[in-house]
């Protein structure tokens, strides 16, 4: 009910204004419209003076917030001539100054040492924490065996197999070996196939053919060898027993 009444005095003291020619409203046109409305302006000093009156402060004054100043370098540019006074000003110098995003790598001797040092120690702990949270550990200290985790020795039960298996070198050697000597057997294999069919005799061929006239199955397996070694079938690499 307050609202609609100050709102209906609003608009009456609105109303006046306007009708008088004025955009805003008066003392005058507010008394006009109490004394329209049927309020008894006369009792508003009295009210205004009354002893138990509630008087509302005043809110208080905050100081606005201090912006921050920009950084600043150098002097700014002013407008040329042929450029109006109200255009936006040039941005400040350091707009235009090129600073690199990257750091040059170091290349003192002592400090690159250092660094790859720490870099394989933080390796090898990494590892060896990584291996005592994956597979079998020991423990120095029985109460408390996640202090200081030790990876376990898993002993051997034939210790001497080790060295008198091949290594991997040693067997890639003799892969490359195997594999050199083949090419060259197929190589000369592929020679020899290639003298016989540029004869153009027919006597030639004849005489090469067995008397049955069917050509045996060795011959037959050497001429479907592939000269590509990349399409040739994998063969196991062969491995010599040291004596």
């Amino acid at each position: 009910m307050m609202q609609s009444y100050i709102t209906e005095m609003g608009r009456c003291a609105k109303t006046y204004c306007e009708h008088t020619a004025r955009s805003v409203p008066t003392l005058s046109d507010t008394v006009v419209t109490l004394i329209e409305m049927g309020f008894n302006v006369d009792t508003l000093p009295v009210y205004a003076k009354r002893s138990q009156r509630m008087v509302i402060t005043a809110p208080p004054v905050t100081n606005a917030p201090v912006t921050p100043k920009s950084l600043s370098a150098g002097q700014k540019r002013t407008h040329p001539s042929h450029i109006p006074c109200h255009f936006p000003e040039f941005p400040d110098p350091h707009t235009y100054i090129k600073t690199p995003t990257f750091r040059e790598p170091v290349s003192d001797y002592q400090v690159v040492r250092e660094k790859a040092a720490t870099q394989r120690r933080d390796v090898e702990r990494a590892l060896t924490r990584f291996m005592a949270k994956t597979g079998e550990t020991q423990s120095l200290f029985k109460d408390d065996v996640s202090a200081f985790p030790l990876i376990a020795a898993r002993p051997s039960a034939i210790p001497y197999l080790s060295a008198l298996l091949p290594s991997e070198l040693e067997l890639q050697s003799l892969e490359e070996t195997d594999s050199s000597e083949q090419d060259d057997q197929t190589d000369s294999e592929n020679a020899a196939g290639n003298v016989i069919n540029d004869d153009p005799s027919a006597d030639k061929e004849n005489s090469v053919l067995p008397p049955s006239g069917v050509v045996p199955s060795a011959k037959v397996s050497e001429d479907n060898v592939i000269d590509n070694p990349y399409l040739r079938p994998v063969k196991k690499p062969k491995v010599r027993r040291k004596k």
